[in-house]
């Protein structure tokens, strides 16, 4: 009796026509084209992956208080628990390390996007960082916006306020208001971005009166806004911090609330998916930028 050898499991199954046989020799001749470079010669495998997105770099004020570089660590790990796999980092402008130099300096060779933990538009985002960017010659670099005016950014603040004691049924009395207290600069645009939080705050709280106040370099001052609001019947007020994490003007102006005074706005969720919203929109400029470049340069030389 003749044995039959048993089938060798990696003997192909037979194809059922010709048009399978044609799609089969296709696609494997694609693969194997795709591997070679325009020269002739084959190209590694290891060269075809996906180039890897901008690092994030965080850019925060810096301070002198333990608890702000704490509260900024906490914030990025929440923006690397909402974005896992994304490079992000951080830099200080002062006063704490890493310094901005030093992490663009770390990264090396490659993309940078410097989101400024910044709540509005002033010297720094303006100058400073601009600055540091071009000093990274190693780097292509982009600044996203400041953090603020921004809708996430009234959520923070809202859900601070209660956290701190402030009641919805507060904005149906008369005599309530609430100090929107930021840092303060000498630009003017400054201003106007608190301006606008302060009016979107005021939406949020179902028509509050919100007056934004100043720590150093704009005015009023959180006193002398108390005052002007309890001059006009506004003897419950509260102090909403527009601030990114605790420090010398934080304090300083919690301490000036007659009664509720809210925490800064920290590692809140919405501050971490706000960072990446900002860290996004810079990314999609740069890339449609460097399309429209591309564009006109294919146009320029047909």
């Amino acid at each position: 009796m003749t044995e039959t050898a048993p089938e060798d499991p990696r003997e192909p199954l037979p194809l059922d026509s010709t048009a399978q046989l044609l799609t089969r020799i296709t696609a494997q001749l694609g693969s194997q084209l795709g591997l070679v470079s325009l020269n002739g010669t084959r190209r590694p495998m290891h060269r075809t992956r996906v180039s890897a997105a901008p690092v994030l770099v965080a850019v925060a004020h810096g301070s002198r208080d333990p608890q702000a570089l704490h509260t900024v660590l906490e914030l990025l790990d929440r923006v690397r628990e909402l974005r896992p796999g994304l490079d992000v980092r951080l830099g200080h402008i002062e006063l704490n390390e890493p310094l901005l130099p030093d992490t663009l300096d770390g990264i090396g060779q490659g993309e940078a996007v410097l989101v400024p933990l910044l709540l509005g538009r002033g010297h720094h985002v303006r100058h400073d960082l601009p600055r540091a960017a071009a000093a990274a010659t190693r780097l292509r670099t982009r600044v996203a916006a400041p953090l603020g005016p921004h809708p996430l950014l009234v959520e923070a603040l809202y859900e601070r306020l209660l956290e701190a004691g402030w009641r919805d049924e507060d904005g149906i009395r008369r005599d309530t208001a609430v100090v929107l207290a930021a840092a303060g600069s000498r630009d003017p645009d400054s201003d106007t971005d608190a301006r606008r939080t302060a009016a979107l705050l005021s939406d949020r709280l179902g028509g509050v009166p919100v007056v934004p106040a100043y720590a150093s370099a704009a005015a009023p001052t959180v006193p002398a806004a108390l005052r002007a609001l309890a001059a006009r019947g506004r003897h419950r007020t509260a102090v909403a911090s527009y601030f990114t994490a605790p420090g010398r003007f934080a304090t300083v102006t919690a301490a000036a609330a007659p009664g509720v005074a809210a925490a800064p706005l920290g590692a809140h969720p919405a501050m971490a998916r706000l960072l990446l919203h900002r860290y996004d929109q810079a990314v999609a400029a740069s890339t449609a930028a460097h399309e429209t470049l591309t564009h006109l340069h294919l146009l320029a030389s047909a």
